[in-house]
């Protein structure tokens, strides 16, 4: 019952800021400053502006700010501590600033979002249609849009799922499933889905 109070006092607030990111200006920043050496380092492996063309890296283009920094500021303190967090960016995290952290946030929630894919066919994005916008009744999981919008633009520290790759995504919710990565809002959503309604899900999400 308290998730489903919490699931639907914020399902007004996502309505309303749904859609911030869409359409937005590239935003540029000077190669040789500051903060252009430390967006070209995450590029390596997040892609020109935090587009990533690696299923294995999520995008960082258009997600929130709060959910950005939020990340980084666990991969610091090491309190994120799934197998890709500790491989990949406990160490890259552990040499930013607080506000270099904010600024980063910043700089790739006003970068446009990247087009979404297809590694799904359309019966599967059709059920993941279906499981984004209504949940599953009958095992009590609510609607992913509740949190995350309805277009999945992400809501504060609720990440944008629009437009992710489907098997990083795939990914992030067997950790959470598995309490690998400490989520506990999310691991009770995700606790009872199958594998299949999993992969409908990220297949839908990364055509949006």
């Amino acid at each position: 019952m308290k998730l489903n109070r919490m699931i639907a006092s914020i399902a007004s607030a996502a309505v309303y800021i749904g859609g911030v990111a869409w359409g937005a200006a590239e935003v540029p920043v000077a190669n040789d400053s500051p903060l252009g050496r430390t967006v070209q380092t995450c590029g390596t492996c997040h892609g020109t502006n935090g587009r990533s063309v690696s299923p294995t890296f999520p995008n960082l283009a258009a997600q929130t700010a709060p959910y950005i920094e939020a990340q980084l500021k666990a991969f610091k303190d090491q309190t994120r501590a799934d197998p890709d967090a500790q491989a990949y960016m406990w160490g890259m995290a552990a040499q930013l600033s607080d506000a270099q952290i904010s600024e980063l946030a910043d700089y790739f929630s006003k970068q446009p979002a990247p087009a979404g894919g297809k590694s799904g066919g359309p019966a599967a994005i059709a059920r993941g249609k279906q499981v984004f916008e209504e949940g599953v009744p009958a095992r009590q999981i609510p609607p992913c849009a509740s949190c995350h919008g309805a277009h999945g633009e992400g809501l504060a520290t609720f990440p944008r799922l629009a437009g992710q790759h489907a098997p990083y995504l795939l990914k992030q919710i067997l950790v959470i499933q598995n309490a690998l990565r400490n989520a506990p809002v999310m691991h009770g959503i995700v606790k009872d889905l199958s594998r299949d309604q999993m992969q409908a899900v990220v297949a839908y999400l990364e055509s949006m």
